[in-house]
């Protein structure tokens, strides 16, 4: 075990965990030095299973122990760096959830036609801002069905560290991609039909069977607040519209989407 104890809180190897932001670890500019921070034993390992690559660890000294140790144990060879909780805390500006945190380098994005490539049920994210948004999102369609997510370039990044964390490590288990324009018509010529989830009058019920019937189908989510573009949910095959009760006018995105996941699952 490569094991090093903080000292020097300047020292640049600790620039992934105390001073760089999210923009900088994703490194637009040059994306094969691009990185991420990956928080947990569980997130950390589904990140390993994934084949990311982790670069070092940074682990509270109490934690050395059950699950943390053996996740360093399989990062062999890579720098470790420890300290107490307090000096973590002032080190990262917060308190690490589970005393575990892993910088990886960020895996090279697949092209949207291997992602849906034989999935029957694909998530598209619509500029989800949010990253716990995006997280809860990630786990609802891993745990209800979904075989694949997509996004447009305005989301949130699944790999952001909260959004990692909230998702309990899925986004390494649910294949997904960003998408350029015409997105709709690219699904279209792999065979899926598009159902819009918005709040509209003129919308199909979420449990019309029609929908259940469709072979392939992508359940497309809208932005915080705004919901989907007008553009959007007029090009869409459905608009589909979660029946509300009590006077409630909406969901939060992350709970309309487990509720659509899993009445649009595919059935066998």
């Amino acid at each position: 075990m490569n094991l090093i104890e903080i000292t020097d809180f300047h020292a640049p190897e600790l620039d992934v965990y105390a001073r760089l932001t999210e923009a900088q670890l994703l490194n637009r500019f040059e994306p094969a030095k691009g990185m991420f921070i990956a928080e947990s034993p569980k997130v950390i390992m589904r990140a390993l299973d994934a084949g990311c690559e982790p670069v070092s660890i940074l682990v509270e000294r109490s934690r050395m122990v059950g699950e943390s140790l053996d996740v360093i144990n399989r990062c062999e060879g890579i720098p470790v760096y420890t300290a107490d909780l307090d000096v973590l805390t002032q080190l990262t500006g917060y308190q690490l959830t589970r005393g575990l945190l892993c910088a990886m380098r960020r895996p090279k994005l697949p092209a949207v036609e291997e992602v849906i490539s034989g999935a029957r049920r694909v998530a598209v994210l619509e500029d989800v801002q949010n990253p716990t948004n995006v997280g809860a999102i990630f786990r609802s369609a891993a745990a209800l069905g979904m075989d694949a997510v997509l996004l447009t370039p305005a989301c949130s990044n699944p790999l952001y560290r909260r959004s990692c964390r909230v998702s309990m490590g899925t986004v390494f288990q649910v294949p997904w991609t960003y998408m350029e324009e015409n997105w709709i018509e690219k699904l279209r010529s792999h065979g899926f039909k598009t159902a819009a989830m918005a709040l509209k009058d003129d919308s199909v019920s979420i449990d019309d069977p029609v929908l259940r019937q469709e072979e392939k189908l992508a359940v497309v989510l809208g932005t915080e607040g705004d919901g989907l573009a007008a553009v959007t949910i007029e090009d869409c095959d459905y608009t589909v519209k979660i029946p509300m009760y009590h006077g409630v006018d909406s969901l939060n995105v992350a709970a309309a989407s487990a509720v659509a996941f899993w009445e649009l699952r595919a059935r066998e």
